[in-house]
């Protein structure tokens, strides 16, 4: 290569300015709109606010969400004592919303991930082998798929109620497992879909002719590049299924006296609507905001990251 040819060809890769620009990525320039995007600070806030009610609950009111007062205090209207009011029973409706965010949260990060598990496993296992596993695990999935979620949890959680002396986690989990059975089948699909993408691309091709193993091919290639899309759709599903933890406790069968949950508490409040707005308003407005964060945190990521929406 002589000189000539060899200048021509820097000055055609370089950007105009003269200056050699940085690498670009997809996940820089991913990075790059997501910041740009008032959307994804917005949904960052409110999460960040929610994680904040969960685990230090204690920070942000002093008052006790369990403790009932006496029969003056039912159904206070809002005031510098009780910002969002009182209940029937006395209790400060701005600290069961506090506490309240604990174990929708904590359902929904739970569910979230033991489906993210289940299936992502099962969805590159069928994905990337094929054949018989593909047929197999494919037909299980389409059997749980099948199934609305909201409905097989109310099944589920029916079928093995409550008992009264349960304790707080154990009920949690229950629904945790009543969401999860039916949560995977989606990610699974999903998952599968992403795992063909991958599987045709040359370092795929390149590390199977070198002699990697399945496993090692699965577990360095296969994975890491089939995942961002699950990943977006799991952060959208959290949201769901937090929803999905207040339909059933609103419903009488997920969380119950004494755990604190706003849908516990839009369905104690329901029936005195006439009387007092404020115990069903505050708490359906918290439950509502949490799950409009998560789905606007996942769409956002989605814009950024997926090459089809630019």
């Amino acid at each position: 290569m002589t000189e000539a040819t060899h200048e021509m060809l820097v000055r055609q890769d370089t950007p105009e300015g003269g200056d050699v620009g940085e690498s670009r990525s997809l996940l820089s320039d991913g990075w790059r709109q997501l910041r740009r995007n008032w959307i994804f600070w917005a949904s960052l806030v409110l999460i960040t606010a929610f994680i904040l009610m969960a685990v230090f609950p204690s920070l942000l009111t002093s008052q006790d969400p369990g403790a009932s007062g006496a029969l003056k205090d039912s159904h206070l209207p809002p005031s510098s004592e009780h910002l969002f009011g009182t209940n029937l029973q006395g209790r400060d409706v701005l600290a069961r919303c506090i506490y309240g965010a604990r174990a929708s949260i904590l359902v929904g990060v739970l569910t979230t991930l033991a489906t993210l598990t289940v299936g992502s496993v099962i969805g590159i296992l069928a994905g990337y082998f094929g054949g018989i596993f593909d047929t197999i695990f494919m037909r299980v999935t389409d059997i749980f798929f099948a199934i609305p979620l909201l409905l097989g949890g109310i099944l589920f959680m029916s079928t093995f109620p409550n008992e009264v002396d349960s304790g707080y986690f154990a009920v949690v989990l229950k629904v945790v497992i009543a969401l999860s059975i039916l949560g995977w089948p989606s990610v699974a699909r999903l998952m599968r879909g992403s795992a063909l993408q991958v599987k045709p691309n040359d370092y795929v091709q390149a590390a199977r002719a070198l002699g990697a193993s399945p496993w090692r091919i699965i577990r360095s290639h296969v994975l890491p590049n089939a995942m961002a899309p699950v990943i977006v759709v799991s952060m959208i599903n959290l949201g769901a299924y937090i929803a999905a933890e207040a339909t059933l406790s609103f419903l009488g069968i997920g969380l119950a006296e004494p755990a604190v949950s706003w849908g516990i508490d839009i369905s104690g409040s329901l029936d005195y609507i006439r009387v007092a707005w404020w115990p069903l308003v505050f708490p359906s407005l918290f439950l509502s905001l949490a799950v409009l964060a998560f789905i606007m945190l996942g769409d956002a990521v989605r814009d950024a990251f997926d090459p089809r929406s630019r």
